[in-house]
Order: structure tokens, then sequence, then C-alpha cells
């Protein structure tokens, strides 16, 4: 049930500034009307060589920053400037809960708190003087897919492969959390463990990153289907799960996006780079299948570009369609913002955040979405409808789920 939520935040900040027993805290989203300054803030306590300190590191459009703040007054303002940025959700994980804060469009809160599986170990709070990785570089994983050398160093030229690894992983880390924390997607056990897809895998870098993050990292029982058109990919990775030793817990198919059928439906779907209408089509099948979690980082954006270019530019817009390359950036920001429209009007809340830093690659974008099944405004039908008649445009999403759209 909703309630007050500064009432809330107040039980909150108590968690947050225990150093005995906060493991990880994580803040990101935006409150309705109000967007904070941080797209994403992480905290945790560390242990360094001058004694325990809140670590807070922030998360801008471009980089982390972090700040170590000393327990005490120093740590409660730090924290207290943090609660009072409008951010959507809290996920705090304790030694022995995990709760789950979101704020509702009315301002209230909505928190679940579920108690940690027995035996979990909490992560060591010893200081790493190196940048945090969600998946240490000396992992086998990376090896096997070539990112890595034989000492377990990442190669010089596959650094921007990795980073994008990582970041997949952050995005990845905290959605599937809340999702498991709310209930939206069932504790998973080894009967029946988290199923996870990813369409249009390709070579399957990212496949197998979230793969062992989520089943060696996190502790989670999972299964992970990779689909893709291509029996070369199919074969590939399939002899590569099975020289990982993992071919019982991923499975690897011959299939097109828009006809694929798996055998149990998913909890996770991602779609990762997937070109053009492809990425249509994955959310169109994530959607068809009610998947409560759905992550997609759109490749190139053709289809809507190539529908400015056959119609006319509405007045007074001329300039944002006139040379090329603005018309193909406007043409990607135009997708994406229907593609989410359209994501809401079915029942999924959505947050449009970077993949990973556009000076590693310019398709940074990434569509993360919650299946919450609630009501949506009615402005949310109007503006896409808008939006479409304006710039003579059909997205292809909406003309997808048509069925589900009416």
């Amino acid at each position: 049930m909703a309630e007050p939520l500064l009432r809330a935040l107040a039980r909150l900040r108590g968690l947050l500034l225990d150093d005995a027993s906060l493991v990880r805290a994580v803040g990101s989203g935006r409150q309705t009307g109000r967007t904070p300054r941080w797209r994403r803030v992480e905290l945790r306590y560390v242990d360094l060589k001058a004694g325990r300190r809140l670590q807070v590191t922030t998360y801008d459009q471009t980089q982390a920053h972090t700040a170590n703040h000393l327990p005490g007054s120093s740590a409660a303002q730090a924290v207290d400037d943090l609660l009072d940025e409008p951010f959507g959700s809290w996920h705090a994980q304790t030694t022995t809960e995990t709760h789950q804060l979101r704020v509702t469009r009315k301002l209230e809160a909505m928190v679940h708190t579920t108690a940690r599986e027995p035996g979990e170990q909490p992560p060591s709070q010893q200081h790493d003087r190196h940048k945090a990785r969600l998946l240490p570089q000396d992992d086998p994983v990376l090896a096997a897919l070539g990112l890595a050398d034989e000492r377990g160093r990442i190669k010089p030229s596959r650094q921007a492969k990795y980073r994008q690894v990582e970041e997949l992983l952050r995005d990845l880390a905290p959605v599937v959390d809340a999702a498991v924390g709310s209930g939206r997607v069932r504790r998973p056990t080894p009967e029946q463990p988290l199923q996870v897809v990813d369409l249009g895998c390709g070579n399957a870098y990212l496949t197998f990153a979230a793969h062992r993050f989520l089943s060696h990292v996190r502790g989670l029982p999972v299964h992970t289907t990779g689909v893709d058109v291509k029996a070369q990919s199919r074969d590939h990775n399939s002899a590569l799960a099975a020289a990982l030793g993992l071919d019982a817990q991923m499975t690897f198919v011959q299939s097109d996006i828009g006809t694929a059928e798996l055998e149990h439906p998913p909890d996770v779907v991602l779609a990762l780079h997937a070109c053009d209408t492809a990425t249509d089509d994955a959310l169109a099948r994530a959607v068809t299948w009610d998947a409560p979690v759905v992550l997609a980082a759109p490749c190139c954006h053709h289809d809507v570009a190539a529908q400015l270019r056959r119609a006319p530019t509405p007045a007074p817009y001329t300039l944002l369609t006139r040379n090329g390359i603005l018309r193909e950036r406007f043409a990607d920001t135009l997708t994406d913002a229907m593609r989410a429209a359209v994501l809401r009007l079915v029942g999924y809340r959505v947050e449009v955040i970077d993949f990973v830093d556009s000076r590693h690659t310019p398709r940074n974008t990434l569509l993360r979405a919650v299946r919450t099944g609630a009501a949506v405004p009615g402005d949310v039908r109007r503006e896409l409808d808008e939006l479409t008649e304006t710039w003579s445009v059909h997205p292809r999403l909406a003309e997808l789920l048509r069925d589900r759209l009416a």
C-alpha cells in the first residue's frame, strides 16, 4: 500500500547511514514532473586505510563521480542531499533484507521489503583501488569471448566492448533486483530459474556476460536463450557454451525475432543493437510474451529516417531536417521517443538512458522497461498521435502492436 513519501524516505535514511548493515543502495529514475541532477547514484561502505567511509558514486550523462564520506555528519549530509533529489526509485540491500521504494505519480511511496536468501553472503567492504568491476577482467568468460588475454587482462583493442559489457550490467542489475524484490518476477529457484532471452544475440558477447553476472556474481539460478537469424551464430555460441560448461544453462536457436518461440516465457528480454526495425520486432515480441523486464539498445533508425525524407517537414521545423546529418539524428530521437510512448501505452514503465558513453559508440541509448500494467494517462496516447500526425510518420512498433493499442 502507498504511504507518505517523507516517512518512507526517513526509514530509508536510517538504512543508508547504517554502516554495519548496508550492502549497497541505488537511486535512479525520476519523479513525475521533476528531474534529479544525477541519472543514477550508488552508495556502499568501504574500508580504506584511513577507516570506513560511505562511498557515493553519482552518474551524469557522460561519466561517474566518486566521493568518500566519513561516517557521522559528513555521511549524513551526503545522504540528505541525495534524498532531496527527485529520484523515482530506491533499491537498498542490507545484510538481512532487500528494500525497494518506488515513488508514485501522486508522490507517495510504494515500499516492498523481502528477506535475503539464507546463506547469501554480502560482498566484502574491502576497498578496491581499481574501478569496481561487475565482471572482473580475469573472469574466464571474458577470456573465452576473446576480450581478455591469457593473463586475465582486457586486450587494448577490446576495451570499448568491455565498457559496453560493464555498462549493460550496471543498467541490468538494479532493474532485475527490483523486479524480483517487488514480486514482478518470481524468486528464481534451480527448478524454475530466471528466464533470460537475448533477441538478435549475434556473437553473444553481452549474452554470455549477462548470464555470467546474474548466475555467478548475483548467485541467481538462470537459464539464458540466445536467438539469432544466422545458423553460424547459433553454432558458434552453442560450441562456446559447451566449452564453458554452460550448455545446460544456455540455449542458442536460429530464428527470426518476430517468430521466435520459447519453451518457457521470459522474465528478462534483451535486444542489444538489433538493426533498424529489428528492435521493433524484439520489443513487440517481448510485449506479446508479457515480459516483466525489457532492455533494448537500438542500432540504426533507417525506417523513420526514410519516412522523414519522403514527407514534407512541418513548419517551423525545416532546420531540423534540411541537413542530412541532423535529419538522421532527429530520426534517432523521434524513433526512440515513439517506442517509449508505445511501451507505456501497453503497460510498461520506461526509462530512456545512456547505455555507454557516446565517445565509445554513437548508438548509446538504452530503453529500460518494466511491466507494471498500470493505467496509462490519456495524454500519452494524445501526444503520440499528435507527434505521428505532425511528422507524417508511422512507427513500426505501433503497427506490430496494433491490436493491443486498440
